[in-house]
């Protein structure tokens, strides 16, 4: 997700909405979180059947879970021409036909349907990622952080809901393809569930301007370059793990079936786990202790996979969980960045695109080396080096807001 610059002059010209209107908006809000983590972990637990089925060998299968990330760089750059040129919520409804035309099709049982279908779904997802929060600003200008928690719980649930029961669905249906092209029936339902929403904005479209600020001479900022490094770290370590943990755990014995329940618990465990950090990082000087702890769990959940039995895969689940709670603190840190909203929706996007960029990397090199190697001990050692990293790069990033807090405490100390 990235956050948007608002646009104060559109709200204040949009009339007060019907109930009816607002409930539908809400319910289209549900239904497209619901999908944008779905696509990806339906895959990850499908993975290991796919590969045998299809038969498609070691570098295929080290590039389709790289194509999200990728998909999330180049094409969620394109999110701001896109909506300049149609509307944030005609280029919603595009992109979710683009996710449901994209999930279908790779339902079809070909190596090259299954390439074709994630480019297309994932290119539809990374557009509806950006341009998400704006659609939330726009709608509910006045309940924005309790509609973005409810589409972050909503995306997370669908994420695991999916890879708890993708895995039992493609065996009753007698085909791993069969079931993954099942998750764009879900798609198609929020594309249908949104079609009202953008036939409404389009009879009442209000445009407003805002001011622009290009994100890439950011990079060479401090305050850029610590985000845009805090985000390619904990986007690599969440990719890597969200692709082959489930396929991680059935190599090393574990039934498909209960390495999807593992992928499950993993994902399931992050939810909460993003509450609590906002709640801690939320307090004075209490940011740096949130990051502490989810970058230090996730250390010690990486080494657990590399050195427990996989019959305590329950573990290293729980603990990488919550390590993937980091994500809603690493917004809440971009959306305080900035001198003026352009400037946070400049680094936000600097962030995002280049993070997701350079975080592809990790699927796909961790696939590369399992093949090369025929086991994940350099794999997770390389992992475990990313996530003490992160600890660094936390400790860097926090330091100014330690900073304020402080002076803030002093100043009230003396006054």
């Amino acid at each position: 997700m990235t956050s948007v610059s608002s646009a104060p002059a559109a709200t204040a010209a949009r009339p007060p909405k019907a109930r009816a209107t607002v409930v539908v908006s809400v319910i289209a809000l549900v239904l497209i979180g619901l999908n944008l983590r779905a696509g990806i972990t339906g895959a990850s637990a499908l993975f290991h059947d796919l590969q045998l089925v299809l038969g498609y060998g070691p570098l295929v299968a080290s590039v389709i879970p790289s194509i999200p990330t990728l998909c999330f760089a180049l094409a969620g750059a394109a999110t701001s021409w896109l909506t300049g040129r149609l509307g944030v919520e005609k280029s919603i409804l595009l992109c979710l036909a683009m996710l449901a035309a994209g999930l279908l099709v790779r339902g079809i049982p070909s190596t090259g349907m299954l390439l074709a279908g994630t480019v297309l779904g994932m290119s539809g997802l990374a557009v509806c990622n950006v341009a998400m929060p704006s659609f939330i600003r726009e709608h509910f200008a006045h309940r924005t952080s309790l509609m973005t928690g409810l589409y972050t719980v909503t995306m997370t649930t669908g994420a695991t809901v999916t890879a708890v029961t993708v895995v039992p669905l493609a065996q009753l249906l007698g085909s791993p393809s069969a079931g993954l092209g099942a998750i764009g029936i879900l798609a198609m339902t929020a594309f249908l569930g949104f079609l009202p929403v953008a036939l409404h904005a389009h009879r009442n479209s209000v445009r407003g301007t805002s001011g622009h600020v290009s994100p890439w001479p950011l990079l060479r900022t401090r305050k850029g370059a610590l985000l845009t490094a805090i985000f390619t770290l904990q986007a690599l370590l969440a990719y890597a793990l969200l692709s082959w943990f489930p396929y991680m755990l059935t190599t090393m014995g574990l039934s498909a079936a209960d390495s999807g329940l593992m992928f499950g618990l993993m994902q399931l465990v992050s939810v909460p786990a993003g509450m609590v950090l906002i709640a801690i990082g939320s307090r004075p000087r209490m940011l740096r202790p949130a990051f502490y702890l989810v970058s230090v769990t996730m250390v010690i959940g990486v080494a657990a996979l590399l050195f427990l039995p996989v019959s305590l895969a329950a573990v290293p689940a729980v603990l990488l969980g919550f390590g993937l709670g980091i994500f809603p603190l690493v917004m809440v840190i971009i959306s305080r960045s900035g001198r003026d909203t352009a400037e946070t929706t400049a680094l936000s996007t600097l962030a995002q695109s280049t993070g997701y960029l350079l975080a592809t990397v990790g699927p796909f090199g961790m696939g590369l080396l399992h093949s090369s190697t025929g086991g994940w001990t350099l794999p997770l050692a390389l992992l475990l080096a990313i996530a003490l990293a992160q600890i660094v790069v936390a400790h860097h990033l926090t330091a100014r807001s330690t900073a304020k807090s402080t002076a803030k405490s002093t100043a009230k100390t003396k006054g």
